[in-house]
């Protein structure tokens, strides 16, 4: 609880106490009966008060606390004394409660982005000094011990450690770092000691955007933040110039009629209303909801860039994805090994991975990624490349080719065609064939959960577009269970397939891409979503999307669309229950049915309901 928080529970309990108090003591002087409970309306209400009318200097005249001035000063000024003094103090017992579960709200919020750096370690005179993170200049070394945060982005120098991304990506597993290794701020280091040279400013790196992000997220409002603030400024008018008409009208045709006019009771009645009328419940409890909803996202590693985004999420209908780092890894590996008679799988791979020891092809990088030894120079000897064919090159004496079914042909040498689909590597040595190698973009071990998933959170279309081969794409495409696959596409073909199906979509129906964040600008600018892998921290990918997925695990789309769609059930429960607790009460208290206690349950307590239950939307639970 703060300081603050606490000044007013103090308030809270001397008023109540006093007002206890007042009950068992018998003062027949009105005067003296006045003086004493205003000691109690003061203390507990000055504040309110004093909001009231600093908002009538300014014009901002119809807001809660002008409400509630009015009905207390009214009651007090009828000589409902008590009744005027516990609608402020069941108030400010609601408004405590508020700004706590705000605050904790927040607080969670708050330590589950735990990863802005308190400082930084830099070398100087041979000691370790502790700098801010601000004063660090691109290329210096920085010293990160075991147990604290990565500052600043930038790639080892020195040492081999683990680090716990969970605060970025909320999973826990440790991703094992080395000399070399590219590393984002945010992270915490786990084991060894790291000398880090940094490749960004403080501003720029990985932790100062989330953070940016997060903080800034709810600047970008929903639909249903809008509703509420455009509702709440025409809404507290008409119930003040209602309640107004009410303490009016009705006396003045008793009065013309020749009925008794009766003006303290229909006083009475508008004042009651107006505690009624009070809209803190919706215009707290509304923000609250996305807050909260943005905040859990976070937490599982999904930034969410507004609540605009978040609403749009629940309308989600389709989905397109790009293959290549999005479904796939990638990352070329080997993924299948077929030697000839003769010639066993590790001969295979060492000999195509010597052939191919000086090509910088990502194919040739792969070979000898799998082949994982030490390569001896000195057995390799005459190597020719061989644009768009493959390469030769002579290995202990003996003359190898390794290529594409082009290099067999041009070769004249009968080759087996693979029956998975993959880029293949043929091997020939001395004129004969010694059998092939397939090499795949390796498909993520969680993409097929990951389309099920969006399948199963209602979405009507999964959809791949790609620049790959056709038959590898409708491969990959069946293995995941997508349900439309578009290969061989230019970006401006991709462009050209989303504006299809923008047109066949449904007017209050969302498209959402999900891409690298890089090669997929054109893209993610046209559709309804930009969903982006973020690869750690990608700053193209953070820059570019409405939504980033900060772990690259396509599963968590699902989990986003589950978020906002829990979201948005908690908004639609508090705008139902609070109005329709609001309007049936203000009906029964226009009618004298409702007294000033039940107006305090109609404010307060619907206020405190729908913040408890705005809260849920931190929590959220697959399935």
């Amino acid at each position: 609880m703060t300081k603050k928080q606490k000044k007013v529970l103090v308030r809270i309990i001397i008023s109540a106490v006093l007002v206890i108090g007042l009950q068992f003591i018998s003062v027949d002087d009105p005067y003296i009966r006045l003086a004493l409970f205003m000691v109690p309306y003061l203390i507990i209400g000055y504040d309110i008060l004093k909001k009231a009318i600093l908002g009538i200097v300014h014009g901002e005249v119809f807001d809660e606390n002008f409400l509630m001035a009015v009905a207390t000063v009214g009651a007090i000024a009828l000589g409902e004394y008590l009744e005027g003094t516990a609608v402020m103090l069941f108030y400010q017992i609601g408004e405590l409660f508020q700004s706590y579960a705000v605050g904790k709200s927040r607080k969670n919020i708050t330590a589950l982005m735990d990863i802005r750096p308190d400082y930084a370690n830099v070398e100087q005179e041979g000691e370790l000094v502790q700098v801010d993170p601000d004063e660090v200049s691109v290329g210096t070394i920085i010293i990160v011990q075991p147990g604290e945060k990565i500052p600043i982005d930038g790639i080892i120098a020195a040492g081999v450690s683990s680090l716990n991304t969970s605060a970025l990506t909320g999973e826990s597993l440790p991703r094992e770092v080395a000399e070399g290794d590219e590393v984002i701020s945010g992270c915490v280091n786990m084991s060894g000691v790291l000398r880090i040279r940094t490749t960004k400013e403080f501003g720029e790196s990985t932790v100062s955007k989330i953070l940016d992000l997060v903080e800034n997220s709810s600047m970008k409002k929903s639909r249903s933040e809008n509703f509420i603030t455009r509702f709440a400024r025409y809404y507290t008018p008409a119930v003040c110039i209602g309640a107004l008409a009410l303490a009016l009208l009705p006396p003045i045709i008793n009065f013309l009629i020749g009925n008794p006019a009766n003006w303290a009771q229909w006083l009475i009645r508008a004042l009651t209303t107006l505690v009624i009328s009070c809209p803190c419940a919706l215009v707290i409890s509304i923000p609250l909801s996305f807050f909260g909803g943005i905040g859990g996202a976070s937490a599982k590693g999904i930034l969410v860039k507004g609540s605009n985004y978040l609403e749009a999420l629940s309308q989600t209908a389709y989905v397109v994805c790009d293959k290549t780092g999005t479904l796939t890894k990638g990352v070329f590996e080997v993924s299948d090994l077929e030697p000839a008679e003769g010639m066993s799988r590790e001969e295979l791979l060492e000999i195509a991975a010597y052939a191919e020891n000086y090509s910088n092809h990502p194919i040739s990088k792969s070979l000898k990624e799998a082949y994982g030894k030490q390569i001896d120079s000195s057995r390799i000897s005459d190597v020719q490349e061989i644009g768009g064919h493959g390469v030769t090159a002579m290995v202990d004496g003996r003359k190898v080719a390794a290529g594409n079914v082009k290099l067999m042909k041009q070769m004249q040498i009968a080759y087996r065609t693979p029956e998975r689909i993959g880029t293949e590597v043929h091997v020939a040595v001395d004129g004969a064939y010694a059998g092939y190698i397939l090499i795949s973009d390796m498909v993520k071990p969680n993409a097929k959960e990951a389309v099920a998933g969006l399948k199963a959170a209602g979405v009507k279309q999964v959809v791949m577009l790609t620049g790959d081969a056709k038959d590898v794409a409708e491969s990959v495409a069946h293995e995941l269970g997508v349900d439309v696959v578009k290969s061989e596409l230019l970006p401006a073909d991709k462009v050209t397939e989303v504006e299809k199906l923008l047109e066949q979509k449904g007017k209050k129906e969302k498209l959402a891409f999900v891409g690298d964040g890089i090669n997929d600008a054109p893209v993610l600018s046209r559709v309804d979503l930009g969903i982006a892998m973020g690869a750690l921290g990608a700053d193209a990918a953070i820059e570019a999307a409405d939504i980033v997925l900060m772990d690259d695990n396509p599963e968590k789309i699902a989990t986003a669309i589950g978020i906002s769609r829990k979201t948005l059930r908690i908004v639609h429960q508090n705008i139902v229950f609070a109005l329709a607790v609001k309007f049936v009460c203000l009906a029964l208290g226009a009618v004298g049915t409702l007294n000033m206690w039940w107006a305090i349950f109609a404010d307060v307590g619907v206020m405190i309901i729908a913040v408890l239950n705005a809260t849920r939307a931190l929590r959220y639970k697959k399935g």
